[in-house]
């Protein structure tokens, strides 16, 4: 690993006076340094990224389809550098990296084929000599804001619709996890043309020049919410297409047909995996669960022994469920909800602290707590750990006006053997993605994306594509001759 990791601007790896280091959120150790951009680099990649576009635009979308799956045969090609590079920095077990360095490739190929199919289509004309196109454009320079959780993938959401239209990019990556952007970067996409994918690490002050460029239409951003509104609240006069996938709050319904012994097991599976996934450090992990009166105490039980066989521990291991978090910011904010909670009349039925084993390393216990109400930070905040919260309910109805009242909306989970419940539940919820019974995947072909504070735009499907397109009506009359509706004024 490179003691000093460069920027890359223009097809050259760039150094800077300033670094920032990167630490192993296992150990605590400092991995490496990475060149701190500034205002300087981050003007410097629009530059570079608004000439690019000129010609990469003009491409055929085969040639980029070409870049594009020569990169995604390289990314596979170099997984395991890039899954264990990967984990080092943000903290997942290795066979977690593994499956989203595995992901990111398959996005790029993807993209790179739907896109042929998807760039316009005819109008029918309002005449038997007229033609009506309708034609996908680039918007121009993206900018890339991407999170720490799954920093090769949610940049490839972006990146790989919005480049095989036509855009160029200049990608700012979370300064807790910049290596992996940086090494994928280096090894698989240098052969582009100068300036079509720039990359400039940094503090937050990289996204607000970004975010301020006049150079720049489009800002495609995944991360908080209060991070988002600022974002908006920055470019309003600008008018720029804002693609801001932002935070969630996910709530899980145990339907009242969901009665006692291996249906309560089942479902202590599927909330365990749903909820400590990543240690809980994704957008739709489940944060907040309701469960019916009747089977309440049982399911807490369940979930507690479910719960109690996850291993915490370094993800290059191979023999832990869940790693550490990722910093000490996140694992203090973590123990404030759990704090919050207790202090205002919570149960602890599991965790709830540090995980002492560990002499270094942000290790927070997987924590469950009962007797919740929406009044607690761990119900209203978007947590972002090992944390579950369990509130009962007496009706349907009653459970659904609980997952609606949040101010995010990004997915919810019912577990439900009633279809007619099931129904009740997709149609009345307020949130961008629904699972019955199958919690958390997600489809390459299919959208994902917030409602209401969780976000105002969709990735992935053909409505992924059409987020980085700007849309032409071409009317094209054949005939010379005047029209007879013509006025002469």
């Amino acid at each position: 690993m490179k003691k000093n990791y460069p920027m890359y601007i223009n097809g050259q790896w760039l150094d800077s006076k300033a670094h920032f280091e990167v630490t192993n959120p296992a150990t605590e150790e400092i991995l490496t340094c990475v060149s701190q951009g500034s205002e300087k680099e981050a003007n410097m990649a629009v530059d570079a990224a608004s000439t690019a576009f000129i010609t990469w635009k003009m491409l055929s979308v085969d040639e980029r389809a070409s870049f594009m799956h020569n990169s995604a045969a390289k990314i596979v090609e170099h997984q395991d550098e890039l899954a264990r590079l990967l984990t080092m920095e943000q903290g997942k077990p290795l066979e977690e990296s593994v499956a989203e360095v595995e992901w990111t490739a398959k996005t790029m190929t993807y993209y790179a084929e739907l896109a042929k199919n998807q760039l316009g289509r005819m109008a029918p004309p309002l005449g038997n000599t007229q033609l009506n196109l309708i034609v996908k454009e680039p918007y121009g320079v993206v900018a890339a804001i991407t999170p720490f959780n799954y920093p090769l993938l949610l940049l490839m959401w972006k990146a790989a619709p919005a480049l095989m239209l036509g855009n160029t990019l200049v990608i700012k990556p979370s300064e807790l996890t910049p290596l992996s952007t940086l090494r994928m970067l280096e090894l698989c996409f240098e052969n582009y043309p100068k300036g079509v994918i720039n990359c400039v690490p940094g503090l937050p002050e990289v996204g607000k020049t970004l975010a301020a460029h006049v150079d720049v239409p489009v800002i495609a951003f995944t991360g908080s919410t209060q991070t988002g509104i600022n974002i908006i609240k920055q470019t309003a006069h600008l008018n720029k297409k804002l693609h801001l996938e932002m935070g969630g709050k996910d709530a899980f319904v145990l339907a009242p047909d969901v009665a006692s012994g291996i249906d309560i097991e089942n479902a202590a599976a599927a909330i365990a995996w749903s909820g400590f996934f990543n240690n809980g450090q994704v957008c739709t992990s489940t944060e907040r669960v309701y469960v019916h009166q009747s089977v309440y105490d049982e399911f807490i039980q369940a979930l507690v022994k479910r719960v109690k066989t996850l291993t915490l521990g370094d993800g290059l291991d191979g023999n832990y469920n869940l790693g550490p978090m990722i910093s000490a910011q996140g694992f203090d904010k973590l123990d404030q909800h759990v704090s919050d909670a207790l202090n205002n009349g919570a149960k602890l039925e599991l965790g709830g602290s540090k995980a002492t084993e560990f002499a270094r390393g942000y290790y927070y216990q997987p924590t469950i707590l009962s007797n919740v109400n929406h009044q607690m930070l761990c119900m209203k905040e978007e947590s972002f750990g090992p944390l579950v919260s369990i509130m009962p309910y007496d009706t349907f109805e009653q459970a659904i006006e609980l997952v609606n009242d949040s101010p995010y909306g990004l997915g919810a989970c019912c577990r439900t053997g009633n279809p007619l419940l099931a129904k009740q539940f997709y149609q009345q919820v307020k949130a961008g993605t629904i699972w019955i019974n199958d919690p958390l995947p997600d489809n390459i072909s299919a959208p994902f994306g917030g409602m209401k504070m969780s976000g105002n735009t969709r990735e992935l499907g053909m409505e992924g594509l059409d987020a980085f397109a700007e849309v032409k009506h071409i009317h094209w009359e054949l005939d010379l001759a005047p029209k007879e509706h013509w006025i002469n004024l």
